[in-house]
């Protein structure tokens, strides 16, 4: 098998070098003919100097700073920080006691494995495991 591995890397290798050499040799002088000259052209037209825009875009840093910063005041506190999040642990707070519990911080997992466990034995197979994998999403079709 190496011995395989290393004809092929050689005969890539010599018909990479042969490539490289066949494209140096256009390139030395006498190598190719020269190009004619070309016809007297036209003056070229002036061209107006134009400006390049100046850009405002923000640095990732700012932007940031700017999507914590809910009321606009130049200062993020700690309520601002936590109001986005403020939903997503209510969900999960399931008996809805203020405390996040392992397992209800864990709930997909095990309704999940709950809902894998065919049999009841508090077991998965690799059948049941299988179950678990998730679901490919749909290729978006071509809007050509």
């Amino acid at each position: 098998m190496t011995r395989f591995l290393a004809g092929a890397l050689a005969s890539i290798l010599m018909i990479s070098g042969v490539f490289l050499l066949w494209q140096g040799h256009a390139e030395q002088p006498g190598g190719l003919p020269a190009a004619p000259p070309k016809a007297a052209a036209a003056a070229p037209l002036p061209m107006k100097p134009e400006s390049a825009p100046e850009s405002t875009e923000k640095s990732r840093e700012q932007k940031r700073f700017d999507r914590a910063d809910r009321d606009n005041d130049g200062k993020i506190v700690l309520a601002e920080l936590l109001q986005p999040r403020q939903k997503d642990y209510a969900k999960l707070d399931a008996n809805h006691d203020g405390k996040l519990s392992f397992e209800e911080w864990a709930h997909t997992t095990i309704d999940k494995f709950k809902g894998a466990d065919a049999d009841r034995n508090g077991l998965l197979t690799r059948a049941e495991y299988a179950t678990t994998a998730p679901k490919p999403k749909p290729k978006p079709r071509c809007g050509c």
